[in-house]
């Protein structure tokens, strides 16, 4: 794992096409921008995993809709 420091402002750029940017640093908690292609997907951990969960589902299992926050909404 590569393990960069950043600032507020300052960018890492992955492969040309993708640029991370670190917009926010309040706390415990770091708020980063991402500018990819429309065609990468980019999802938070919890997220892609929530969607890896959802595609190995047996046939015939009701679908659930998460929220970003990786809560499941009302049924």
């Amino acid at each position: 794992m590569l393990v960069l420091s950043r600032k507020k402002n300052e960018s890492i750029i992955i492969n040309d096409d993708i640029t991370i940017v670190v917009v926010e640093i309040r706390g415990d908690k770091v708020r980063l921008g991402v500018e990819a292609p429309k065609e990468v997907p980019v999802h938070r951990n919890e997220v892609y995993e929530a969607i890896r969960r959802n595609q190995q589902k047996p046939e015939g299992v009701d679908e659930r809709v998460v929220h970003n926050d990786g809560s499941a909404a009302a049924e």
